[in-house]
């Protein structure tokens, strides 16, 4: 049974170029998304980037441009990575555009509508870098007696008119939420840390502003711009059309999952929900909140100018390679190390070695002693048997890592199969049964065109390119690359390309 499957990254903050942890957020939605295409459902998949605020608006002036030219340029870099990082997604909206503004605007009357908004003033600290309100108690004093927000940020102290949202009038509401549904925030040591957060207790939260323009005009009160926080989290229902109801991409409300890193958990699991049971609208199923990477051991930063732009491991190693690389060295939901040397050592070992050498010599094979064409499924030996039912329980054991969001653990075990289609051709030598057992030999054959061809197919999401030129190798037809596909045996004597190195080891120049 086939259903709807909504899944979104956060939209990304034009104030900086893209960088390598937004693709790989994007890339890891972007397997979903695939993921659930191949299995048959209706997928929408959501991306784009937030352009209001104080920061943009200050980024603009150094530049020496409008708001919406800087905002312009930076949104069309991050289209221009997707490109390159083959990320499909179904939808790139724009905060800036007229139906989030109409959208967002139509929540805030919502939830004002419903007695959850009042007018006061707001007195406090606020850290600009991170668009981001907080307590007395949340700031850390440094040596030099300054105070900083948790995540360093300089802060400063500010007092304006401002709009509130009775935040603290969910708490029990948002608290019960994790109980009952703890799969709403993932993983587990998220959850735990939002509900620390939230028992601490939550105080009203200033969702408007005045000191700048560059924003969304409050409904009914142009004085005041919305909370970029407000502003942005409204495009997961902007897009899909709200309010209409009528849209027809309303029906995938609510999102299955919001894809976000793990410093904006706090606004996704905790002001969005709450925004959302003030607005008496449907919850998503969940927020979960992947790792950061560090560079060669040392956290990325703009001042130690260790920023890895994605589309420079693309022009070096090629697109799957690091999209595989991405989803494999790092656990997902947990941190990882990015380094020249590990992309290289999965590109080689794993990729080059393990899957691309199984495909040449299997397809050279057959190529050469079957006359390129598809040998007959045979009479199975219990080897056979064994390989073929450790492929296909594959796909299911796929689905389930999809939808606990184990991206890694679902490469294991596709690995897993590699490994044992290696040890099977190793044993069963078709280059020996050539001149010895060729009956035999054609039926081993097959049996490794079997089961690469669910590796193949299962593998799509992670390296669409690369798979699906596997696949046309192995007389996989662009028809046949569904799950459901699966289930239907390739024709024998099916005319089989040329083979041909799908994946290439990687050779150091020496001069790097």
């Amino acid at each position: 049974m086939t259903g709807r499957y909504y899944v979104t990254t956060p939209i990304y903050y034009v104030n900086g170029a893209p960088h390598i942890g937004h693709a790989y957020t994007s890339v890891a939605a972007d397997i979903m998304a695939r993921f659930k295409r191949l299995a048959g459902d209706e997928v929408f998949f959501l991306t784009g980037t937030d352009e209001h605020g104080q920061k943009v608006e200050q980024a603009a002036q150094a530049a020496g441009v409008a708001p919406i030219a800087f905002a312009d340029q930076v949104s069309a870099d991050f289209r221009a990575m997707y490109d390159v990082m083959n990320v499909s997604y179904d939808d790139f909206i724009r905060t800036t555009e007229p139906r989030h503004i109409a959208g967002a605007q139509a929540l805030w009357e919502r939830i004002a509508a419903n007695g959850h908004i009042y007018l006061g003033a707001y007195e406090g600290w606020y850290a600009l870098r991170d668009e981001s309100f907080y307590n007395e108690d949340e700031l850390v004093t440094r040596p030099d007696g300054t105070k900083v927000a948790p995540t360093g940020a300089p802060v400063e102290w500010v007092r304006e008119p401002s709009y509130f949202f009775k935040l603290s009038e969910f708490a029990d509401r948002l608290l019960e939420l994790y109980e009952t549904r703890p799969a709403f925030i993932e993983p587990a040591s998220r959850r735990n840390e939002v509900a620390s957060f939230v028992r601490q207790g939550l105080r009203d939260l200033s969702i408007s502003r005045t000191s700048f323009r560059w924003g969304i005009p409050v409904p009914g009160d142009p004085e005041h711009v919305m909370y970029v926080w407000v502003d942005a989290l409204a495009n997961y229902l902007s897009a899909i059309g709200f309010p209409d109801a009528d849209n027809p991409r309303a029906g995938f409300w609510p999102a299955n999952l919001h894809l976000v890193g793990k410093d904006i958990v706090r606004f996704h699991a905790v002001y969005w929900p709450a925004l959302l049971m003030a607005a008496g609208l449907d919850l998503p199923d969940c927020v979960f909140s992947h790792g950061w990477w560090t560079i060669e051991g040392e956290k990325m930063s703009k001042s130690l100018g260790n920023v890895v732009d994605p589309r420079d491991l693309v022009a070096q190693f090629g697109v799957d390679p690091v999209r595989f690389f991405l989803m494999r060295e790092m656990p997902f939901g947990g941190d990882s190390d990015l380094s020249r040397r590990a992309i290289i050592n999965r590109l080689n070992v794993e990729l080059a070695n393990d899957l691309g050498n199984l495909a040449q010599r299997t397809l050279t094979q057959v190529a050469r002693n079957c006359g390129g064409v598809l040998p007959a499924q045979g009479v199975p030996t219990e080897a056979d048997d064994a390989l073929l039912a450790q492929a296909a329980l594959l796909p299911t054991l796929m689905h389930g890592h999809i939808d606990r969001h184990a991206l890694t653990d679902g490469l294991e075990d596709v690995w897993r199969v590699i490994r044992a289609c290696n040890a099977y051709i190793d044993h069963q030598a078709p280059w020996a049964l050539r001149k010895t057992d060729p009956e035999r030999m054609a039926v081993v054959l097959r049996v490794l065109v079997d089961a690469l061809r669910v590796v193949g197919t299962m593998l799509q999401p992670y390296m669409p390119g690369s798979m699906g030129a596997m696949l046309t190798q192995l007389g996989v037809a662009e028809d046949e690359r569904d799950f459901a596909s699966l289930d239907r045996p390739l024709p024998e004597g099916r005319v089989l390309p040329a083979p041909q190195g799908v994946f290439p080891r990687y050779v150091e120049d020496a001069a790097q």
